[in-house]
């Protein structure tokens, strides 16, 4: 085991591990941690905790010290200047003509660079955006274009369930989300329904997936041949939530099922779900 401290630089970020340095921190409190980025000043999202070995990325950094009231007035008011910084990079971008959308504006603790994070449909020649950047802020300049998840999770929204993103709200990192996951949860593959507002695959597919793992193993699957009190008979469809199935029987007419449950029934040959290559085709592009 070891301690650890989580320490977060975004409200809805990844939480990156620090040893506390001897330390006691408060969750919601803030400290002065070395990134890759340099000195950062980050708000603590999980206080001192004793985590397994291997839940750690090493060598495990420590926390230089706890930040003080002149660190979060600084930190304050960082977020501040970035709302003026992407102000004037908007204006830039307008000046310059470039088709790229600003997204969002990050002063590092230091103010020794300013990242600007943008979306475009291919590459931008912002070289001259840059110079003029550097000019106006006197200070190193990074632009970094970013996908449309990404941009939803910095802008949030409302999605089609009609609450926050999660991305924006409690997801620290997104993972990978594919159309097998909608088709195993037995959603309709259409993009309208299946996809969030930033048009990839939405995110509760990913994180709901291994609750319908759990009851694909138990529900017979379309294609399986089945023993009913009834007869034999083929699955049609199912219910992986109520376990209902809906079941062609060898001796009845063609098109008239049977509804039984799946506690109901014994399969004797399972069937499978596959998503074929014109379906992956026509939707490659929402799937992340």
């Amino acid at each position: 085991m070891a301690e650890i401290v989580g320490v977060k630089f975004k409200e809805v970020g990844k939480i990156y591990y620090f040893d506390p340095n001897g330390e006691k921190f408060e969750k919601g409190s803030f400290a002065i941690v070395e990134t890759v980025r340099g000195i950062e000043c980050g708000e603590v999202a999980i206080g001192n905790k004793d985590v397994d070995e291997e839940e750690i990325v090493k060598p495990l950094k420590k926390i230089i010290r706890a930040a003080t009231p002149k660190d979060v007035e600084t930190y304050e008011s960082n977020k501040k200047k970035e709302e003026e910084a992407a102000e004037i990079c908007r204006s830039r971008i307008e000046f310059h003509k470039l088709e790229m959308n600003l997204v969002d504006v990050e002063y590092t603790f230091d103010g020794g660079k300013i990242l600007f994070y943008f979306t475009a449909d291919g590459r931008v020649d912002f070289r001259d955006l840059v110079k003029d950047l550097a000019g106006i802020f006197k200070t190193r300049i990074e632009l970094r274009q970013i996908g449309v998840r990404d941009k939803a999770k910095m802008v949030g929204g409302i999605g089609i369930c009609g609450r926050p993103f999660c991305c924006s709200t409690f997801l620290g990192d997104f993972q990978p989300v594919s159309i097998k996951m909608a088709k195993e949860q037995g959603l309709s593959l259409n993009p309208g329904k299946i996809s969030g507002c930033c048009g990839r695959l939405m995110c509760c597919l990913k994180y709901e997936q291994e609750s319908y793992k759990y009851l694909l193993k138990n529900t017979p699957k379309p294609g399986a041949l089945v023993k009913t009190r009834e007869g034999n008979g083929t699955v049609v469809e199912n219910n992986i939530l109520s376990g209902l199935l809906k079941i062609q029987l060898e001796k009845s007419p063609a098109g008239i099922l049977k509804v039984f449950h799946k506690d109901d029934v014994k399969i004797i040959k399972d069937g499978s779900i596959e998503v074929n290559k014109d379906e992956m085709e026509a939707l490659k592009d929402i799937e992340g």
